[in-house]
């Protein structure tokens, strides 16, 4: 059986191996780097979930909260494990934990070529807003 529990550090290279096997880019020598995990961790433990099939890292969710909104970030599962309610059981630990923090609106970014993400988010009742550009300004490309 599945089991959602908060990641430590010590899971950063599966959390990384995981990334890779679901196609996810990442940035491990800037914003994903171990360092920058590391901080991000210790400010917000409980905004970092693994699913776990025994001691194997088979999906992840990273949350963000600025005191307004909250951000699922990095919702990833093996391949080999999709289509058995992981991502859903990730996405609604990770709601539960920025509803406590306050937050009245929980938001995703999902490339629009991802339609297996985007039907799962639509799924669990979020509304697509085609009218909105994202837009960002980095301080480098591992930003």
């Amino acid at each position: 059986m599945t089991e959602i529990r908060e990641l430590t550090i010590s899971d950063y290279d599966e959390m990384i191996k995981l990334w890779e096997r679901c196609l996810l880019p990442s940035k491990p020598k800037g914003r994903d780097s171990k360092q920058e995990i590391t901080r991000q961790m210790n400010r917000n433990p409980d905004l970092f979930l693994g699913a776990f099939e025994g001691r194997v890292l088979v999906g992840t969710v990273i949350g963000s909260y600025d005191g307004r909104k909250g951000w699922i970030n990095r919702l990833a599962v093996d391949p080999e494990y999709r289509r058995q309610g992981i991502a859903q059981h990730l996405i609604a630990r990770l709601e539960k934990v920025l509803r406590e923090k306050g937050t009245r609106i929980v938001s995703a970014l999902v490339e629009e070529s991802n339609q297996e993400s985007l039907s799962l988010f639509e799924k669990l009742g979020y509304v697509t807003h085609r009218s909105i550009l994202y837009l960002s300004k980095r301080e480098s490309e591992n930003a």
